[in-house]
């Protein structure tokens, strides 16, 4: 059998079981659902406009793409857990094929269950008064940070998922991971006005890297996010800078996912 038949085959088995019922799809959508329809609007008629005339609706509202990634990936780990206990991986394990391609699959679907969400949730703040200003190019920063970020906190969760013993130590470190630093990534406001000490921790999260991004792709061109981290004078610099630093996430989270899943499947 050949990888790309093997990662197809996986692939297609792991979609029908993580999204045969539709309630599997939709119920990590709720928390930012509600983030965007309800409490972005309310918070801004609130507070109206940032500094440099930045509509805040909208500005919450695309912080809401940075909680769903998170949350959806935490909750893909589960089905993880669920097949190396009780579901089909040992028999996988025989098949003849490369058992990298078991994880990577994985992978594979959380990505693809993710930019529909995502499209569902951009499409749903669109209609509630979300102010995008969207061109070619903010497409094609917003698509990279996605993918990067979906990559990296699936990573993340495909790891915790090899080495957590059971459903419930796995769902109890899921807060800290796919919530807590959302606050912190200049998610509700500019990280210029947390102390020194978290602005330190925040310029280092991927998701504040992400979420700069993601506005100034469809929201902010000036990329007033990214210049509260870096601080230069040339905003496509900074993009890539932040691109890199999501896509370094993505590519050592998955490196580690693989190799913690090769090593779990021998013990």
């Amino acid at each position: 059998m050949s990888n790309t038949t093997a990662l197809l085959t996986l692939s297609r088995r792991r979609m029908t079981l993580s999204a045969h019922t539709p309630r599997e799809v939709v119920v990590p959508l709720v928390t930012p659902v509600l983030f965007a329809l309800v409490i972005a609007p309310a918070l801004g008629s609130v507070v109206g406009t940032l500094h440099g005339g930045i509509d805040y609706m909208t500005f919450i509202a695309l912080a809401t793409v940075g909680l769903l990634i998170p949350i959806n990936t935490m909750f893909s780990g589960v089905g993880v857990i669920v097949d190396r206990q009780a579901g089909a991986q040992r028999e996988l394990l025989t098949a003849p094929m490369r058992r990298q391609l078991i994880p990577l699959s994985n992978l594979t679907v959380a990505v693809m269950l993710t930019a529909l969400q995502i499209v569902v949730l951009v499409g749903a703040a669109a209609l509630r008064g979300a102010k995008f200003n969207v061109d070619g190019s903010g497409i094609l920063w917003f698509v990279g940070a996605v993918l990067f970020l979906t990559i990296g906190m699936y990573g993340i969760a495909e790891t915790l998922a090899n080495r957590a013993p059971s459903q419930e130590s796995y769902i109890g470190a899921v807060p800290a991971i796919a919530i807590v630093p959302w606050f912190f990534a200049g998610s509700l406001f500019p990280i210029t006005t947390l102390p020194t000490g978290l602005l330190v921790i925040a310029k280092v999260l991927p998701l504040t890297h992400a979420l700069a991004l993601i506005r100034y792709a469809f929201l902010d061109h000036r990329g007033t996010g990214l210049h509260d981290i870096w601080g230069l004078s040339n905003t496509t610099e900074m993009a890539a800078l932040s691109l890199g630093v999501v896509a370094l996430f993505a590519i050592l989270t998955t490196i580690l996912s693989v190799r913690v899943f090769s090593r779990s499947v021998l013990q």
